[in-house]
């Protein structure tokens, strides 16, 4: 069964991600970014979703280490938001894409549609 790393340090986000994908995937879960790097070193998942804003070290920095590297460059990160209902800022993966030299596969806004968010999954995935 292939791997899923949801980091997100919201436990109730984690366990809503968990319920979306544990049919189909094997979710692995880190509380922050920090985590995040190690388990995906570690684990090396199929994809990564990732949350934005998280304590110690946050979604972006994480990506941007993530994509740094050798081992983890090529996994397929999907972001998560919830900064643009919040904060009335909105990001898209092409200005990351322009800001870090690389983009995620995806974004999705919070709170998360489950259909949504599966169907991209299992699109990159397939």
């Amino acid at each position: 069964m292939k791997k899923i790393l949801a980091v997100d340090d919201e436990q109730q986000n984690l366990e809503f991600i968990k319920s979306i994908f544990e049919d189909d995937f094997t979710v692995i879960t880190a509380a922050d970014g920090e985590e995040g790097i190690k388990k995906a070193f570690a684990e090396k998942p199929a994809l990564i979703i990732l949350d934005v804003q998280m304590p110690k070290k946050d979604g972006f920095t994480t990506f941007s280490e993530l994509r740094k590297s050798s081992e983890t460059k090529d996994i397929p990160v999907v972001m998560l938001t919830g900064i643009g209902k919040k904060r009335g800022m909105h990001f898209s993966k092409e200005d990351m894409g322009d800001f870090y030299g690389s983009q995620p596969e995806d974004y999705v806004e919070k709170p998360i549609d489950p259909k949504k968010l599966y169907d991209i999954v299992f699109k990159l995935l397939s």
